[in-house]
């Protein structure tokens, strides 16, 4: 008479049978990039790259001020070096204050240490109003850039929505551009400042235009939906996380190196 096999119950702790699992579970649970949250609630995060800048952060919080509106402003240690008084004030407002580097270099392009020391030192120029959150110059990222703000105890955040403020549009494309791709739980990105040297944002527009975008989204979707700041968005539901690795051209590098004086 044939028997069938007992399987032994010491299979399930054989790990490989959970390498896949937790490679997902590691590579985007907690390595990935937030790019927005799933949620039910109509929240929606505003946030600003490259400043405190002295002539448009105060007219923008005022903007933001008018409609009751919170931010999330993602600063450069240079500038918050330069304008202390500023990113103080955003902070008494109510708005959130995350790590955009010190000085906007492309972190893909420099060493580990250069990242850590990028990022801690503009950690020092926003104490002690900055949060742990991370934003990438550039958007750009590499796994290493990755594990070197994780290893900082940063959460990287980036964007589903943007509004390409730093090119020549004025204010109704913008405004159309935002109000087509804003959801619920939506990250959008937009710029209180442009960085100089940063390739990405030349010519460098003024901020006019984002500024009057900004006042029109704010007053056509202010009844239905709230403008809340990273951290506040992140408890309304899920974080949504994304593999984001994004690396500059040749090209990108050379013109980049080119200006930096490298």
């Amino acid at each position: 008479m044939s028997t069938v096999p007992r399987r032994s119950p010491l299979r399930f702790l054989d790990p490989r049978r959970h390498v896949a699992a937790y490679r997902r579970w590691l590579f985007r649970g907690v390595l990935g990039t937030i790019t927005h949250v799933a949620t039910d609630s109509p929240v929606v995060a505003l946030t600003f790259d490259d400043g405190p800048d002295p002539t448009w952060t105060p007219r923008l919080l005022e903007i933001l001020a008018t409609r009751n509106a919170r931010a999330t402003f993602f600063m450069l240690g240079r500038a918050a070096a330069a304008h202390r008084d500023l990113v103080r004030d955003v902070a008494r407002a109510g708005h959130a204050i995350g790590n955009h580097s010190w000085d906007h270099p492309s972190f893909p392009l420099i060493s580990g240490a250069e990242r850590r020391a990028q990022i801690s030192r503009c950690a020092d120029a926003l104490a002690p109003h900055g949060g742990r959150l991370f934003r990438p110059p550039f958007g750009q990222q590499s796994f290493a850039s990755r594990i070197d703000a994780f290893v900082l105890g940063y959460r990287v955040v980036t964007w589903n929505v943007v509004a390409w403020d730093w090119l020549d549009h004025d204010a109704e494309w913008m405004t159309q551009q935002l109000l087509d791709r804003i959801r619920a739980g939506s990250i959008v990105l937009l710029h209180d400042a442009i960085c100089p040297g940063g390739l990405e944002h030349e010519p460098h527009y003024p901020r006019d235009n984002m500024l009057a975008a900004v006042a029109n989204v704010l007053r056509i979707l202010g009844d239905r939906m709230t403008f809340v700041t990273v951290p506040e968005l992140l408890r309304h539901g899920r974080p949504q996380r994304d593999l984001w690795m994004v690396e500059p051209s040749p090209q990108f590098a050379q013109r980049l190196a080119h200006q930096r004086g490298r």
